[in-house]
């Protein structure tokens, strides 16, 4: 395994689409075991492989106290099969974009189909923290960052800090 370097914005590489994989083939398996040790060394609870410059639906979440990857969720071509109408509001973070946070609403509740590293189709319910994670970490398959969530303004604030910390 091997830890891969974090795409940050403005990277166009987190603004496109991935493409879907081929579940259970050896290299997928091995993407998303480099990005679980890339998440866990960046101290993350999910990433995309979008963060790590590959446009390929495979996102991986560990949101465990043990952080041990026994309870990691590696996913494959993960897709949203359903959401609640109730919401949940999370102060959320980004490996893509360092030091910054801010509160985002999302649906409390989704129901995500997907294939695990061998290739079988899987299906989980999520709520609360879990829910959000895998909604965040979807977004990013779609090119969707976490701060298209907030208002222009903040988004645009959030867009400058970013592009600061790079020039330092």
């Amino acid at each position: 395994m091997a830890v891969l370097p974090i795409y940050r914005l403005p990277d166009e590489v987190l603004r496109h689409k991935a493409a879907p994989v081929t579940p259970g083939d050896a290299r997928v398996g091995r993407l998303l075991d480099d990005m679980l040790e890339t998440m866990y060394a960046q101290h993350g609870i999910g990433l995309a492989a979008n963060q790590v410059g590959v446009l390929e639906r495979v996102i991986v979440v560990d949101i465990s106290e043990e952080r041990d990857g026994r309870q990691a969720l590696l996913m494959a071509n993960p897709t949203l099969l359903s959401t609640s109408e109730d919401t949940f509001t999370y102060n959320e973070g980004c490996l893509c974009l360092p030091g910054q946070f801010a509160d985002v609403t999302r649906p409390r509740r989704v129901r995500v189909a997907y294939a695990d590293p061998s290739g079988k189709p899987q299906e989980i319910e999520a709520e609360d923290l879990l829910s959000q994670c895998l909604q965040h970490e979807i977004d990013h398959l779609n090119g969707v960052l976490f701060i298209d969530h907030l208002s222009t303004l903040r988004r645009g604030m959030f867009t400058r800090r970013a592009l600061k910390q790079r020039q330092e």
